[in-house]
């Protein structure tokens, strides 16, 4: 979901109405009534959030997102953020879960139109499943340098456990006071050293000191799942591919498409550009 447009500001207050002037703020200094306000909120969020709203309905109109495929979207994000879940949303605009899940839901609707105009080949199929590797589960320890790592692994081989080291030396906070764990994850979900790394390992196995981009690990490989079968995994390989086809003119153009041909009429003139996706190209 890394392409979909990725936005937490759903302002329901642009929904007064522009023509009543009832007074919302009353002051020595002066009023503001809701013509005001809705105007000042009309300027500042008016054409991304109704463009937002414009396209859940109009995608919703053919497209279904289920409460469990939203909860599963959910469930990903938590299990990698831990107890950092909820300050992590704030710290990327999100006012909580709720409106996080407003946003997982309009992602995948976007996903569904999109995918739908996309092609995948028995040959692209192929060489997908080749190259898939089941899911595995590990625990880190993350330091800054590589003094540090050494340090840990020798705690380690001394028998000192791993949750504890985790929880006293890592610098990754959402998994540190889960003694590391960073829960289930396949291939392209975590950094390229770390993945090639945490791979190779044997069960229960521990690294020694990987070093990333974010510092140094100390991997454990706590657990693998069984490679599925090509039948099983057509699906999910599907969508995979497809994702490789995805580019923000391909969402622009989808978009711009589903609002063609569901007549949509923007009649505010200072919010006519909710119906322009061309911003999209650029990013």
């Amino acid at each position: 979901m890394k392409k979909w447009i990725l936005t937490g500001i759903m302002i329901s207050a642009l929904g007064l109405s522009a023509y009543s002037n009832s007074t919302v703020m009353k002051s020595d200094s002066g009023n503001i009534s809701q013509d005001e306000l809705y105007q000042a909120l009309k300027t500042k969020y008016g054409t991304q959030t109704l463009q937002e709203l414009a396209v859940e309905k109009v995608l919703s109109k053919e497209y279904t997102v289920t409460k469990s495929a939203i909860d599963a979207e959910v469930k990903k994000v938590k299990e990698q953020l831990g107890d950092q879940f909820l300050t992590t949303l704030q710290q990327y605009g999100y006012k909580d879960e709720a409106d996080y899940r407003n946003v997982v839901k309009l992602n995948l609707l976007e996903e569904k139109a999109v995918y739908k105009t996309l092609k995948v080949t028995d040959q692209e199929l192929k060489d997908a499943y080749a190259s898939y590797k089941p899911e595995i589960r590990a625990r880190h320890i993350l330091v800054n340098d590589k003094k540090t790592a050494d340090e840990v692994e020798a705690k380690l081989k001394k028998g000192e456990k791993f949750e504890d080291l985790a929880k006293k030396y890592s610098q990754d906070p959402a998994s540190s006071s889960n003694g590391g764990d960073l829960g289930w994850f396949g291939t392209g979900e975590m950094d390229a050293d770390f993945e090639k790394a945490a791979y190779a390992l044997k069960l229960k196995e521990v690294s020694d000191p990987v070093k990333t981009q974010y510092g140094y690990h100390i991997i454990q490989l706590t657990d693998k799942k069984a490679k599925k079968s090509f039948a099983q995994m057509k699906n999910t390989l599907t969508d995979q591919v497809k994702e490789t086809k995805v580019t923000q003119e391909k969402i622009a153009t989808v978009l711009k498409a589903e609002f063609k041909k569901a007549h949509v009429n923007i009649s505010d003139k200072d919010l006519k550009k909710a119906t322009d996706f061309s911003a999209l190209t650029s990013q």
